[in-house]
């Protein structure tokens, strides 16, 4: 009986020795991992702070002309593109204007002269046409030189949709624009910044590619590839002198998000271009791969740190939801047109039946006077 009693302490014992080991182990591996998260979290506040508030300060010496006279901005008549050869000029560089409405590109080149005193050059190209235009561009730059190139045009869906739904045609438009166009302008500009060993490369990319975004599938994925193009040149070329720079802004209020009402409202994380262009600017130089305004930065956080598999419901529900606004904004666009197209008919009949009536008369008071003349001796 003895025995027994002795050999159960004994089993207590052991029990309780790998239990409090097993303790001290998960108790290291918390400390480790809080330590981590901890690291982690410093080094992103660390950083954040680097790309939006020391930039900044650091305006008056991170000059974009250390780069070169010239920048080229794709996609600059309106929007992103826009405001950012703006804030570009702003500082002192002249700017090749690249996009395809020749009209408006034409008002933004006078603009950006008066009001920043700098010189422009306008290249009217549609991106879509793929590669016989390149030549033309490079006929207009060839002899510039060049120290920024910011790869900014770009599509969109039309609003969230579907893959099936997406029309063929934007599929296209979406690998010509949004990959071709910054592969080949890269391309075509990069060589003279490595024989300088200086010059910029900025690819606008998307935080739609910080994770997986269902409804935005393709053009998410146009963007991902920007994101990956510009960190694999980055390593490649850092030891050139060339900076490459990953710009991932969240939603700004431009054309692209005017289907939804929500999107085209200026808000603190709903920015107008200009003030994101302000702050974007600032950063290059700084970082290599950022969003470009401190309030999408915080977004970016906050979409690394939830779950994939939440993360992708709640950006379904959010695009269900704006492709439900849009669509209801369409069908009331086609009803507005459709009575403005009834109304248009109702009035050119009601001035057709005027006319005849008018005619009606006109004539038989005509006839009534012949009447009266033949009558007459």
């Amino acid at each position: 009986m003895a025995a027994a009693v002795d050999s159960f302490q004994f089993l207590l014992h052991e029990i309780i020795e790998t239990v409090s080991h097993i303790r001290d182990s998960l108790a290291l591996i918390g400390l480790l991992y809080v330590s981590t998260k901890t690291l982690k979290n410093a080094y992103t506040l660390l950083r954040t702070f680097n790309d939006h508030a020391l930039s900044r300060i650091a305006q008056s010496w991170n000059s974009p002309l250390r780069f070169g006279p010239w920048a080229v901005v794709t996609g600059s008549s309106e929007g992103i593109g826009k405001a950012y050869a703006q804030e570009l000029a702003s500082r002192g560089m002249n700017v090749v204007l690249i996009s395809r409405g020749e009209n408006r590109l034409y008002k933004t080149a006078k603009e950006i002269e008066s009001q920043f005193h700098v010189r422009t050059c306008t290249i009217a190209v549609d991106f879509t046409e793929g590669r016989e235009i390149y030549s033309k561009i490079w006929e207009k730059i060839k002899d510039k030189e060049i120290g920024i190139l910011v790869n900014n045009v770009g599509v969109m869906y039309e609003y969230p949709q579907y893959f099936l739904d997406v029309p063929e045609e934007r599929l296209w438009q979406l690998i010509l624009v949004n990959v071709s166009a910054a592969t080949m302008m890269t391309h075509m500009i990069l060589p003279q910044m490595v024989e300088r060993k200086r010059g910029a490369v900025v690819m606008v990319s998307s935080g739609a590619c910080t994770k997986i975004t269902p409804q935005m599938t393709v053009y998410a994925a146009t963007k991902s590839f920007l994101d990956y193009f510009a960190k694999a040149l980055q390593y490649e070329y850092q030891s050139s002198g060339i900076i490459i720079q990953s710009l991932r802004p969240f939603y700004v209020a431009t054309k692209m998000t005017s289907y939804s009402e929500t999107l085209s409202s200026h808000s603190f994380l709903v920015p107008p271009a200009t003030a994101y262009a302000r702050q974007a600017v600032a950063t290059l130089g700084f970082t290599s791969r950022t969003t470009g305004y401190w309030p999408h930065t915080i977004q970016a956080w906050l979409c690394n740190i939830i779950p994939e598999g939440l993360w992708m419901w709640g950006a379904s529900m959010l695009n269900t939801a704006l492709r439900k606004q849009a669509e209801k904004r369409l069908k009331l666009k086609a009803s507005i047109k459709s009575e403005d197209s009834m109304d248009n008919l109702q009035i050119k009949a009601s001035i057709k039946s005027v006319d005849s009536m008018d005619n009606l008369q006109l004539k038989a008071d005509i006839k009534s006077m012949d009447s009266m003349e033949n009558l007459q001796p």
